[in-house]
C-alpha cells in the first residue's frame, strides 16, 4: 500500500512538472531584485512544478567557482550536515551540523513527493545534532582546520551566539545554555534550558539567532508551521517572527511579525539596525514570491499569511485579514523568487583592519543562497553580495560564490548555508549538502 502511494503521488507531481509552459519561470532572478521587483500574477497547481537536483557531492579536487580577484579552499571536509557557522573571538570557527527533527506529519501526496525529492538531493541528509569546533592548524590561514566536538546530544540546532562567557544555541524548541571557556575543544557540562521555543510540526525548524550589541536581548527568528496556514491558525502561534528575549530573565515577545521564514538575522554596520532575510511562499508560479532581505522595524508586520511584498493579497489564506494587509511593510529588496536565502553576513570591515576581501566585498550583505526545488530553471544555489550606500541595499546582487550544480541542472555537488568571517576577513561558507566548509579570500596570485 505505501509503495502504491509513493508511485501514485510521484505520478502526479511528474504530470505536474511535465504540464507544460506554466510551471517555467521567465523572470531571472536579477530581474527580481531590489525595491521594486515585478510580481507576475499568481497561479493555482493541484501540485507545484518541482525540479531539484540528484545529490553527487564534491568531485577529488573539485570546488565551487568564485568570482575574479577571489579564491576558495576547502578547510573542512567529512562534516555531518553543517548548517552554521559561529566566528569566536579566539579565532576558532563552529559549525553546527543539524537538519530537522521530522516531527511534521506528511498528510498529503504533495508532502511526501516534495520530500522525496529534497531527499535526493541531500538537502534531507542526516544532522549531526552537534557543533564542531575548527581551529587553525599551525596558525595557518587556509588549508584543512583541526576538527573537535564541541557539543553533542542536540536538537535540531541552528542560531548560535556568545555572550560572556555564556554560550546561546538555539534549538528548534528551545534556547540552550552552555559554559564558555576560550581556548576548549569540548563542552562536557550539560546544557541549561533558557527559554522555549515553538516547537510543535515544525514546518519551517531553523532558529536564527544574534544578540544585541550589549549583550541584553537575543533575536530569534521563526519561521511559519505551514505554506499559507493549510495546518490552521492555531499552530502558527509566535510563528513567522522574529522574537526578542532578555538575556537577564529569559522572558520574550515578538519584535516584528509576518515574516514567513526569517532564516538570517544581522545588524548593519553602519545604521545599526536589524536586517533579516526571509523566504517567502510558494506555490503560485516560478515567479513568485520573491525572497527578501529587509531592515526589520520594532512592532512591525511584513505581510504573512495575508499579503506578499507588501500589500498583494493571497487569496489562498481563509479568512482574510484587510485590515493585517493594511499595515504590511515592503520589503527593502527583493533576492529573487524561490532562492532559499539561508544565510546572511555584512561585512565588518572596521572589525577587521587586514580584512582579506577585496574592497568592493566590504560594504554590504553576503547572503547565501540554498537553491529552490519548486522552479524551472534552478534559482540560487549561490553566495551573492548584495552592496549597501548609506546604511541601504544598491544595485543587484553579483554572484560571488556559483558552480554549485551541474550544467545541465541534474547534480548537485552542494548548497551554500550559514556565513561567517575569520579573524583574517576571509569569508566562511557552510555547505550542507557537500558536508564541506569553504573559505574564501582575495587572490593576491
Amino acid at each position: 500500500m505505501k509503495n502504491s502511494l509513493r508511485r501514485g503521488a510521484f505520478a502526479l507531481a511528474l504530470a505536474a512538472v511535465l504540464g507544460g509552459c506554466s510551471g517555467k519561470a521567465s523572470l531571472e532572478p536579477a530581474q527580481q531584485s531590489g525595491s521594486a521587483p515585478p510580481l507576475p500574477k499568481a497561479q493555482n497547481f493541484l501540485v507545484p512544478p518541482m525540479q531539484v537536483p540528484d545529490k553527487a557531492g564534491w568531485a577529488q579536487g573539485q570546488s565551487p567557482k568564485v568570482a575574479a580577484g577571489l579564491k576558495i579552499e576547502r578547510i573542512a571536509s567529512g562534516l555531518m550536515h553543517p548548517r552554521q557557522l559561529y566566528a569566536l573571538p579566539n579565532g576558532d570557527v563552529l559549525v553546527v551540523e543539524s537538519n530537522g527533527p521530522g516531527s511534521e506529519p506528511v498528510t498529503t501526496p504533495k508532502q511526501l513527493v516534495a520530500g522525496m525529492i529534497k531527499g535526493n538531493s541531500g538537502k534531507g541528509d542526516k544532522g549531526g545534532n552537534r557543533i564542531t569546533l575548527l581551529r587553525k592548524a599551525g596558525g595557518a590561514a587556509g588549508g584543512e582546520w583541526t576538527k573537535h566536538v564541541f557539543i553533542e546530544h542536540l536538537h535540531s540546532p541552528f542560531g548560535v551566539q556568545l555572550i560572556g562567557d555564556s554560550l546561546y544555541v538555539a534549538n528548534t524548541d528551545a534556547i540552550v545554555k552552555f559554559p564558555y571557556q576560550s581556548g576548549e575543544t569540548q563542552i562536557s557540562a550539560s546544557g541549561v534550558a533558557f527559554a522555549d521555543l515553538p516547537g510543535t510540526i515544525n514546518h519551517h525548524w531553523t532558529k536564527a539567532l544574534l544578540a544585541s550589541k550589549d549583550g541584553a536581548k537575543l533575536y530569534v527568528g521563526v519561521g511559519s508551521n505551514s505554506n499559507i496556514t493549510e495546518n490552521g491558525l492555531e499552530v502558527e502561534y509566535r510563528r513567522a517572527a522574529v522574537l526578542e528575549v532578555d538575556v537577564a530573565t529569559g522572558s520574550s515577545r515578538i519584535y516584528a511579525s509576518g515574516i514567513r521564514n526569517p532564516t538570517g538575522l544581522q545588524w548593519e554596520p553602519q545604521t545599526g539596525k536589524l536586517w533579516a532575510i526571509a523566504n517567502e511562499r510558494d506555490e503560485i508560479g516560478a515567479d513568485l514570491v520573491p525572497d527578501y532581505l529587509t531592515s526589520l522595524q520594532e512592532g512591525g508586520f511584513y505581510g504573512w499569511p495575508y499579503s506578499y511584498y507588501g500589500q498583494n493579497v493571497d487569496d489562498r489564506v481563509v479568512p482574510q485579514r484587510p485590515d493585517l494587509v493594511a499595515k504590511a511593510i515592503k520589503p527593502d529588496y527583493a533576492l529573487g523568487s524561490h532562492v532559499a536565502a539561508l544565510g546572511l553576513w555584512f561585512s565588518e570591515t572596521n572589525a577587521l583592519p587586514e580584512n582579506a576581501l577585496p574592497e568592493k566585498y566590504r560594504h554590504g550583505a553576503f547572503v547565501a543562497e540554498h537553491g529552490s526545488w519548486d522552479r524551472s530553471p534552478l534559482s540560487g544555489y549561490a553566495v551573492v553580495h548584495v552592496a549597501f550606500e548609506d546604511g541601504k541595499p544598491v544595485g543587484a546582487p553579483e554572484p560571488v560564490v556559483t558552480g554549485f550544480y551541474s550544467d545541465d541542472e541534474k547534480q548537485l555537488y552542494g548548497a551554500p548555508v550559514g556565513l561567517a568571517q575569520d579573524q583574517d576577513g576571509a569569508l566562511l561558507i557552510a555547505d550542507d549538502v557537500g558536508d564541506t566548509v569553504w573559505r574564501v579570500s582575495g587572490d593576491t596570485r
